[in-house]
């Protein structure tokens, strides 16, 4: 079941090894909860990055790991999953004692445990919704981690949207593949919807309106609704019209089949990505 953050919470230090969007996101979710830019660490190699949090968040970042980590509470790591190994190096010593929450797609903990020395370890998988506080994020932790260390985490992700516990690990590939990667297709079809507009007389800037507006409010319907995705579907396609016969068409082209198949290829990707950069 999906959940949102507990309010009022008080936040230890918290560290962030990379310092991109979807660190700036959580970043951006803490101080809109009251955390002060002051209580947060983040080591970011790249001036440009460092130049762009100053500028959005008033944080200021250090370009290499330093002693200053030893007093995060809370590491977060946000970093490229080909970059994740050599990154730890450097942070390792400092941080042993520390909670560690990883954002790095196909890394398993396994690998984490052995780069950082410490088994504390939860991996998330959240999509770039976060952006904006409408993410969704798939976690999974380590048996080492406790309720309290549970709870740090969901109010962390939970400034940037919504979560979900799985209890394998190996099923947030399955998250990569829905949530994590999901944002993509979605904004894949309101290219393919604006484009029919278009040849259907609409101008770009309405058939995108229209699109955008379609999709934010048939998910709003979902999630309110106590009914499933395949009967709000049957409600708005009635027999011989004009939904059904679109509808039918991408039944004909096997369309869901498609789809489905496609998210099979972005889970064993995220499976290989491990294999790739988890050594």
């Amino acid at each position: 079941m999906s959940q949102t953050s507990p309010s009022h919470t008080v936040f230890p230090p918290i560290a962030f090894i990379g310092g991109g969007n979807m660190a700036s996101a959580i970043m951006g979710g803490l101080i809109r909860q009251g955390v002060p830019a002051s209580a947060i660490t983040v080591i970011e190699p790249f001036e440009a990055a460092r130049e762009t949090l100053k500028t959005n968040l008033g944080i200021d970042s250090l370009p290499a790991a330093t002693e200053a980590l030893q007093s995060a509470q809370l590491v977060v790591w946000a970093v490229k999953p080909q970059s994740f190994k050599d990154a730890a190096v450097p942070v390792a010593a400092h941080t042993r004692n520390a909670l560690h929450l990883s954002v790095a797609a196909g890394i398993t903990t396994d690998s984490v445990a052995a780069w950082i020395g410490t088994s504390r370890i939860v991996r998330a998988m959240p999509n770039t919704p976060a952006l904006v506080g409408k993410g969704m994020t798939g976690l999974f932790a380590r048996p080492e981690v406790d309720a309290a260390g549970k709870a740090l985490i969901e109010s962390v992700i939970g400034s940037t949207g919504e979560f979900t516990w799985v209890d394998k690990e190996e099923h947030l590939d399955a998250v990569t593949a829905l949530s994590g990667s999901g944002p993509a297709y979605v904004f894949l079809f309101l290219e393919a919807m604006t484009q029919a507009g278009v040849n259907m007389g609409l101008s770009a800037e309405q058939s995108y309106k229209l699109a955008v507006a379609t999709f934010a409010g048939g998910s709003e319907l979902a999630a309110r609704s106590s009914e499933s995705a395949e009967v709000l579907r049957q409600r708005v396609t009635s027999k011989g019209g004009t939904t059904y016969a679109a509808i039918t068409h991408m039944q004909e082209q096997k369309l869901p089949e498609h789809f489905i198949e496609a998210m099979r290829k972005a889970e064993a990707r995220a499976k290989e990505l491990a294999q790739e950069f988890g050594r």
